[in-house]
């Protein structure tokens, strides 16, 4: 088996799936699409939880290695303010960014005129501040950087125009205070035609610094007569100018391959809003929905992956 090959640098943890409805201590309907974070020594996951009703909200399970024995905590939930017009609908896919103790946490929520982007922080996953909605609808697949360039924050996300007809494409935006953000630009062009990441692109997990740049693992949807394929490639962003794109995977890197990310609620998903790097400065965990029905985990190379996505560039 060459080194190319993408089932060497993604593992599967052989304990897949880590976290499913039947963990909760309630009656769920799916877990999926954790962001993840570091909270003394343990590893926290926002996990979007959907209840039978249809609606969802981010409940908190914690682990302190990271992949068993997860303690499920309905008291430290991040809940959906229904009785608002942002988050009417429920809240889901939360990106965690760390900044100093504070953990910026941007989020979906459904209002009435569809998805929009949100931002609430917290300090230990129990109290939340909710900043309030910072990207209309349609809006979604957002996360911060965590670091300021030029005294100004970065975000990425993915508007969505109210036309079929029009791909949806990975946006930057910039702002001086997290409130008010503007030089919106297009960062990442869904590809066209039968391309994997054709039509539709977003962020999976919030950038991660590396030696050789802000490393981007973000999603592609190929459409097939049988329906959606989910599946995840890189991309490497400029250091110091996050708008400069230096590579893009032509090859998707990640995708549905055993049967709880083939079936299950959505079929053919992988989707992933957090990754880990580890101690060692090198091995990323990879946290991610299964066919928008479980919590799964995968591990890679940083490495590895910058080398492969050097290979594959285009």
């Amino acid at each position: 088996m060459s080194s190319d090959s993408r089932s060497e640098l993604f593992r599967r943890y052989e304990g897949n799936p880590i976290l499913t409805a039947a963990d909760w201590p309630s009656t769920v309907n799916a877990v999926f699409n954790p962001g993840v974070a570091t909270l003394q020594g343990e590893t926290v996951l926002l996990a979007r939880v959907e209840d039978r009703t249809g609606l969802s909200h981010l409940a908190v399970a914690s682990s302190a290695d990271g992949l068993t024995n997860w303690l499920v905590d309905h008291g430290r939930a991040l809940l959906p303010d229904l009785e608002s017009h942002a988050e009417r609908f429920g809240i889901e896919d939360a990106r965690i960014t760390q900044v100093g103790d504070e953990y910026l946490i941007v989020y979906t929520g459904y209002s009435r005129d569809g998805a929009l982007v949100a931002l609430a922080s917290t300090r230990d996953f129990r109290a939340y501040d909710r900043r309030g909605v910072i990207m209309p609808p349609e809006d979604k697949d957002a996360a911060l950087f965590p670091r300021r360039f030029d005294d100004r924050w970065a975000l990425i996300h993915r508007p969505v125009s109210a036309s079929p007809r029009h791909a949806a494409h990975i946006w930057l935006s910039w702002s001086p205070d997290l409130r008010h953000w503007g030089d919106h630009r297009i960062l990442l062009r869904a590809r066209e035609g039968g391309w994997w990441d054709a039509h539709k692109v977003g962020l999976c997990a919030p950038p991660l610094a590396t030696p050789e740049g802000w490393l981007l693992l973000y999603h592609g949807v190929h459409t097939t007569a049988a329906g959606s394929i989910y599946r995840l490639g890189l991309a490497l962003l400029d250091t110091e100018r996050p708008d400069r794109v230096l590579a893009r995977s032509t090859e998707w890197l990640f995708g549905p391959d055993t049967e709880y990310e083939r079936i299950g609620d959505v079929d053919q998903v992988v989707f992933s809003c957090g990754w880990q790097l580890l101690d060692d400065g090198d091995t990323i965990r990879i946290y991610y929905g299964a066919a928008d029905t479980s919590i799964c985990v995968a591990t890679a190379s940083q490495s590895a992956l910058l080398g492969w996505l050097a290979r594959h560039s285009g």
